[in-house]
């Protein structure tokens, strides 16, 4: 289509009662209407519309310090298949994830815990259900300074130590040295989880806390450096932030039990015993995007990044 301002100029001529052009301008003129002609054969049509651009979906994912660089993974391995969707990840502990699901402001909470009954009912109450998604296994791994020569604890002695009861590495075959105990923050599923299984000892009845001269820190970086450095301290962390320069426990049960190192076979055969489900809770049933991405996490890609990282696949 010629554009309106094309035809225009075409339209203009010399008035019928005026002098004849000369042959010289009418050269000029036939140039440059065939100029204008071509112009306006290059001008995209005024109905066409641009080419739309895809519609980009925003995840925000919370939570769990433990699950945190597991996640970062999948975000950006799903990125680079599906560049259309973001996914924003951050850490904070499984109780900030929780609470950014309850407040409306996350789309899914990492957790190492599952969601207490106190928290499904603060959700309910903003009109959102949360549902549980079974994303991995961990063993939480009891870890030493190499230097210390203990390598095997019971739950109970570990009870006892974590409580205060036994301050002195003498007292379960180690040299004469003063404990030193740490701990994630209590907002950490991994901090609950220890508490309610070891401390505890699974006893729901029990009122058993972690010892006040527990240092309580504030990520699995920060006891893996004070593990590293102090050769009296003892703290525990997911298997995935094990490296080879702590020395792991192994544990039993109880007195009498075999003592177990935690892998992948001994989560998966449940020998080891602190071992524990990991989570992504959505706001309801996922639809969408967000089912996608879940979907994509309990399948094969996803589950080889959990292998890979040193956590223990669903399947």
């Amino acid at each position: 289509m010629t554009p309106s301002w094309a035809l225009a100029f075409l339209t203009w001529a010399p008035h019928p009662g005026g002098p004849a052009p000369n042959r010289r301008w009418l050269g000029r003129f036939l140039r440059l209407a065939a100029l204008v002609i071509a112009l306006a054969a290059c001008a995209a049509p005024s109905g066409v519309s641009p080419t739309p651009v895809p519609q980009q979906n925003t995840i925000k994912d919370i939570g769990s310090d433990t699950i945190v660089n597991l996640a970062l993974a999948w975000a950006q391995a799903y990125g680079a298949e599906h560049p259309e969707v973001n996914i924003s990840v951050t850490g904070g502990g499984s109780g900030t994830g929780f609470a950014a699901l309850i407040n409306g402001t996350a789309d899914l909470a990492n957790a190492s815990r599952a969601i207490t009954p106190e928290e499904v009912a603060a959700a309910k109450a903003n009109g959102i259900t949360p549902v549980q998604h079974v994303v991995s296994r961990d063993a939480i791994a009891v870890i030493e300074n190499p230097a210390n020569p203990v390598g095997q604890l019971t739950l109970p002695q570990l009870s006892d130590l974590y409580t205060g009861q036994l301050t002195n590495w003498r007292q379960v075959g180690g040299q004469d040295r003063p404990v030193v105990l740490l701990s994630r923050e209590s907002n950490s599923g991994t901090h609950v989880y220890f508490l309610q299984n070891v401390i505890r000892l699974g006893q729901s009845k029990s009122k058993l806390l972690f010892s006040p001269d527990t240092l309580l820190l504030p990520s699995s970086e920060g006891i893996s450096a004070e593990i590293r450095q102090n050769p009296n301290a003892i703290g525990y962390d997911g298997l995935g932030y094990v490296t080879p320069d702590m020395k792991t426990v192994a544990v039993a049960a109880a007195d009498g039990k075999p003592f177990v190192l935690p892998n992948i076979q001994t989560v998966n055969d449940k020998s080891y015993p602190i071992a524990r489900d990991l989570y992504i809770y959505s706001a309801g049933e996922p639809t969408g995007p967000i089912k996608d991405y879940l979907d994509w996490i309990a399948g094969p890609e996803g589950q080889k990044i959990v292998a890979q990282l040193g956590f223990v696949p669903v399947k």
